[in-house]
């Protein structure tokens, strides 16, 4: 009877001390949600403005969340600058037109680095292949395909110093847009914000500055991968 009052007692107080694992997406959600939004700002409150509901909370996670995607799509089109060494993610940008419609290369054909200097293009269907090799001499990528009637063999030459300029600009466009984007995703979110009624000028002000202040840590992200993709391109 001593034996079983303890086993009780023993799991009467896991169960009081254990705490169920929370998923990492919601999670993270949370986590981006408590720094995203002040603690003056932590009531949740929906404000009708124009007829649409507005709930600034989500203003602000949603303005986050789409940051998020555009620092994953400047990363994607880095990806896409080649650098001395064969990558077939650098394919990623070309699109073929492939009966009548521009189609993305990957989708079409399967491509692989056999080796460090070397990526290698089979098409799915093989009456393509000229359609594909025409699409890849269209491309910035500035590469000479080769075409065996099989399959299109690029290989890929060390940097000259004036190709590692011209891809140093093309890394600063990409950046740029990214930066657009971002910039754009404020945009709406003070446009949201903007739109609030019956909420003091003070609580306005707050989110208007905390939407600034996400804006530039976002930015300063884009600076970081652009000086990453930058010496990765003076690497000889």
């Amino acid at each position: 009877q001593h034996h079983l009052v303890g086993g009780n007692l023993h799991n009467i107080m896991h169960a009081l001390t254990f705490t169920p694992a929370v998923p990492s997406v919601f999670r993270a959600r949370v986590q981006r949600r408590e720094r995203c939004v002040a603690p003056r700002a932590q009531r949740s409150f929906v404000v009708r403005a124009d007829g649409e509901e507005i709930d600034p909370d989500e203003v602000m996670l949603d303005m986050e969340e789409r940051m998020e995607k555009s620092i994953d799509s400047i990363r994607t089109n880095f990806n896409t600058v080649r650098t001395g060494r064969a990558n077939a993610a650098i394919l990623d940008r070309v699109e073929v037109e492939y009966y009548g419609a521009m189609t993305p290369l990957k989708t079409i054909a399967n491509a692989t680095t056999p080796d460090a200097q070397t990526i290698l293009i089979q098409p799915f269907d093989k009456g393509a292949i000229n359609d594909i090799e025409r699409a890849l001499m269209m491309s910035d990528l500035g590469l000479t395909p080769g075409n065996d009637g099989n399959a299109i063999r690029l290989n890929i030459p060390p940097l000259t110093a004036e190709r590692r300029k011209e891809l140093g600009k093309l890394v600063s466009k990409l950046g740029e847009d990214g930066k657009v984007a971002i910039r754009n995703v404020r945009r709406d979110a003070l446009k949201s914000i903007g739109k609030l009624e019956g909420v003091g000028e003070d609580e306005i002000k707050s989110f208007e500055d905390q939407i600034e202040k996400l804006t530039g840590e976002y930015v300063k992200q884009v600076d970081v991968l652009i000086k990453t993709k930058e010496e990765e391109l003076s690497k000889v």
